[in-house]
């Protein structure tokens, strides 16, 4: 696992070197933390137990949710379905050190003598407590925004991100990396598991960050360890059916804060369910083209590079122009910019920036190498997010729209037919190929893909995703547009045992400037 993540700080961090792995910064967080030696009955709360076994009266080093991170002295959270055999689990926390083992499970008759074992309702819960108590509730020192939705949460929350940043840093967590205020380091998933998040929140503390922004996965809100977290604000964008109530609890179940707000797309057709999920007195920002909206945009005028429109606010107007395409993306726009007047920030002072306005690693990431014909990379992994991309590049197109798609193995099972039958859809012509296939059989994945073709003649089925990127790039003709999705940012593809390198927009780049044709 990677070890910056360890929540006692024992390691710092896999990716530095080993002599640098430890600023002067962290080990004044670190000295702040343990001075006063920790006990266990600190961290857990008997009332908040079923049963005990053993004294809470125990030194305890950190918290672990994985027993290969265990080091002597930690507090072992042992969640089920964590590994295929809990008890072994369990054993290998024991064996590495772990003074305190947290589970919902039956405890032993006997417990080792030098091992406390607590039995609780509810493990994630617990943990998320735990941690906030170990970190000194950093989620109470910083404005903490979550940004959630199906798609859009990384290029919002960067946005974002680039709103609030002054004279502190802000940091993110999310898919492409974790800026943690002074340094960033790699995402190993979008959203982490609450005890890595709670430890990270307060490395960003210590680095002087007032705001934190973080991406609310669906797979983390259904686990629903982070909804005991104080949130600032919490931006609800492109919302889907299956996760509604998920993000409605997220706030339901989020202590008051001093600055709570939702932030909600009035254009989404599930806006009016949301809103009638949250809690009673829920302070609300709404944005959209809806004309009720509070923060709404119009007079849109879309192009090939940039994006125009007139923005309206309580108390203003001003006329906006974007480097960016799409009306899906100019949602993503409204949503960072109403998020950051929810929090108070004046339009007028953070939208100066705009003109400089980032553009997001592999997010409708456009590839200029001198060609006569626009190639755009995307991470859409979704039949929605692809259509969302799709949709943009054939309002702005002169000619064709090509796409390069795959699905990933393990993952998304039930979007693959969805998928084809979009891309085919709203493609001229479709190149269907290897995502990150992992231990999945790519003839089993293009199989379940086959399900959703409409045009057999107009789509092509290739293993090998370099040669297929190749082809759609001698298939474009000037004017013309290739979308090359599912992959985005990431540097890598991932089969049943091998991690190769692998970057989408590299390897247009290499075909192109090389001149290389498929043979």
């Amino acid at each position: 696992m990677i070890g910056y993540l360890t929540p006692n700080y024992a390691l710092i961090s896999a990716f530095a070197p080993r002599a640098a792995r430890r600023t002067r910064r962290e080990s004044v967080a670190l000295n702040r933390v343990f001075k006063a030696a920790p006990k266990l009955a600190d961290f857990v709360r008997e009332e908040e137990t079923l049963t005990i076994k053993g004294t809470l009266d125990r030194p305890i080093s950190g918290l672990a949710v994985d027993s290969r991170r265990v080091v002597p002295g930690s507090v072992f959270f042992a969640l089920a379905g964590a590994s295929p055999d809990e008890a072994n689990s369990i054993d290998a926390a024991v064996s590495r050190g772990a003074v305190a083992i947290v589970t919902a499970q039956r405890l032993p008759l006997v417990p080792p003598a030098r091992v406390t074992f607590v039995r609780v309702a509810d493990v994630r819960a617990a943990m998320t407590g735990a941690a906030q108590r170990f970190y000194r509730f950093p989620d109470r020192d910083l404005n903490v925004i979550g940004v959630t939705g199906p798609a859009g949460k990384t290029t919002v929350a960067h946005w974002l991100k680039t709103f609030l940043e002054g004279d502190q840093p802000v940091g993110l967590l999310g898919t492409i990396h974790y800026d943690l205020g002074h340094r960033t380091v790699p995402a190993y998933r979008t959203t982490p598991a609450a005890l890595d998040t709670i430890g990270l929140l307060a490395q960003m503390r210590e680095a002087g960050c007032k705001h934190a922004v973080l991406e609310l996965s669906a797979v983390a809100l259904g686990r629903r360890e982070l909804h005991g977290l104080n949130f600032g604000a919490v931006v609800f964008n492109n919302l889907a059916a299956e996760e509604l109530e998920n993000q409605a609890a997220t706030l339901r179940a989020a202590p008051a804060g001093r600055a709570r707000v939702a932030v909600v797309n009035l254009d989404d057709p599930l806006a009016p369910a949301l809103l009638a999920r949250l809690p009673a007195g829920q302070r609300t920002v709404t944005f959209g083209e809806h004309p009720r909206a509070d923060i709404r945009i119009e007079a849109i005028v879309s192009g090939v590079e940039r994006t125009r429109c007139r923005l309206v606010w309580p108390g203003g107007a001003m006329e906006l122009e974007a480097p960016i395409i799409g009306r899906f993306n100019l949602a993503n726009l409204l949503a960072a910019i109403a998020t950051a007047c929810a929090l108070g920030r004046d339009p007028v002072v953070f939208l100066a920036r705009l003109r400089a306005l980032p553009g997001v690693a592999g997010r409708m990431e456009r590839i200029a190498a001198g060609q006569p014909f626009a190639v755009f990379v995307d991470y859409a992994q979704t039949a929605a997010a692809l259509r969302h991309a799709l949709t943009a590049l054939r309002a702005i197109s002169p000619g064709r729209v090509h796409v390069v798609f795959g699905c990933d193995g393990g993952r998304h099972q039930d979007q693959r037919a969805a998928m084809t039958h979009t891309a085919q859809s709203l493609g001229d012509r479709v190149w269907a190929t290897a995502d990150n296939p992992r231990g999945e059989p790519l003839a089993k994945i293009f199989s379940e893909m086959r399900a959703g073709v409409t045009a057999p003649d107009r789509i092509a089925w290739e293993d090998d995703r370099r040669r297929a990127i190749s082809l759609a790039l001698a298939a474009c003709a000037p004017g013309d547009s290739l979308l090359i999705a599912g992959k985005g940012h990431e540097q890598f593809q991932e089969g049943a045992t091998t991690v190769a390198p692998f970057d989408d927009r590299q390897v247009v780049r290499e075909l192109i400037r090389g001149g290389e044709r498929p043979t």
